[in-house]
């Protein structure tokens, strides 16, 4: 069983949801990523979604469009951010890492390179964000060789033929993308949200996690009655961003975040099916 796979068992037994944080590796630094996995991880944090910097995320709204740019000015290439998980790996054995990120760092390190390498350094999980699984099955067949889950993304508007084909090829887990538009988007409207995990758990067995839209413990919260795991990552990267020359600060105010986020998702009563 995967790590993603036992974060999702162990929580499921429990009778409680997971909790996914995002934020950009090397943002603001690349000194502050590993502490922050850390620190996240012991404020109650599942899963790590670690976003890999580019030059044009176009999934991304303003806040993680700046996140990369920050990276991206301190040299944080995939690599590095290898590395990262590879240093985090050393005293955290046990949480889940997924990479989040674009196809062409990927394609130009190589498939099979890739995977070896994202093995080697402990990563369990991996979102090409604009590789659909039409394109995406060199890819995918390598990770999975490797015991990497291809995480693969459904949107509002996924047909349900479409949803049959990236049902068949993802693995740990589902993402689904609650809102049309870019991360930090919009207003999260959970009935929609509710209405097309039903549609979506017709067609796997997968756990679905929601992300984008949710900046609170109040939204969490709403999430966590219909979702498997709720996906935070645009509220935590403007605290990076208003913290960056302080990461100490920093570091507490994603904590203090995290523990609210937590605490709501804990105190939720989960819909039955």
């Amino acid at each position: 069983m995967s790590r993603i796979e036992q974060a999702f068992a162990r929580r499921k037994a429990e009778g409680r949801k997971l909790l996914v944080s995002f934020f950009t590796a090397g943002d603001p630094n690349p000194d502050a990523t590993v502490p922050l996995m850390h620190a996240v991880v012991r404020a109650g944090v599942d899963i790590i979604e670690l976003g890999v910097p580019f030059s044009d995320p176009m999934a991304e709204g303003p806040v993680i469009q700046a996140a990369c740019e920050r990276a991206l000015r301190h040299g944080v290439s995939l690599r590095r951010v290898l590395d990262m998980v590879r240093e985090f790996r050393v005293h955290d054995p046990h949480t889940p890492v997924v990479l989040m990120g674009y196809a062409n760092p990927v394609e130009v390190m190589g498939y099979t390179r890739f995977a070896e390498a994202a093995a080697e350094a402990g990563v369990d999980g991996v979102i090409t964000v604009d590789l659909p699984p039409e394109e995406g099955a060199e890819l995918n067949a390598a990770l999975t060789a490797r015991g990497i889950d291809p995480v693969l993304l459904v949107a509002p508007t996924t047909t349900p033929a479409r949803l049959e084909r990236i049902s068949a090829a993802a693995r740990g887990f589902i993402y689904y993308v609650s809102l049309k538009g870019v991360t930090g988007a919009a207003t999260l409207d959970v009935d929609a949200v509710a209405e097309k995990l039903q549609e979506i758990r017709q067609a796997t067995t997968l756990p679905i996690g929601v992300g984008f839209g949710i900046r609170d413990a109040r939204s969490a919260a709403a999430v966590a009655r219909v979702a498997d795991a709720v996906v935070v990552g645009s509220a935590l990267v403007r605290l990076v961003e208003q913290h960056q020359d302080d990461t100490y600060k920093m570091r507490e105010a994603i904590v203090d975040l995290v523990a609210e986020l937590r605490q709501a998702i804990d105190t939720v009563e989960p819909a039955r099916a």
